[in-house]
């Protein structure tokens, strides 16, 4: 989002060292109303982490 401001030079990275890169987790959601108990147990670890 802020490349182009970085870029031209508008705005500076100052804590690129504390700053990993990091893309965030990319999850397949199957289509089926019941998925399996395993799948479950996942989507609701991963929501208690990011909450």
């Amino acid at each position: 989002m802020v490349k182009g401001h970085l870029e031209a030079g508008t705005l500076r990275d100052v804590l690129s060292r504390w700053c990993p890169i990091f893309q965030g987790y990319h999850l397949y959601y199957p289509s089926r109303r019941h998925h399996s108990p395993a799948f479950g147990a996942l989507v609701e670890a991963l929501r208690y982490r990011e909450g």
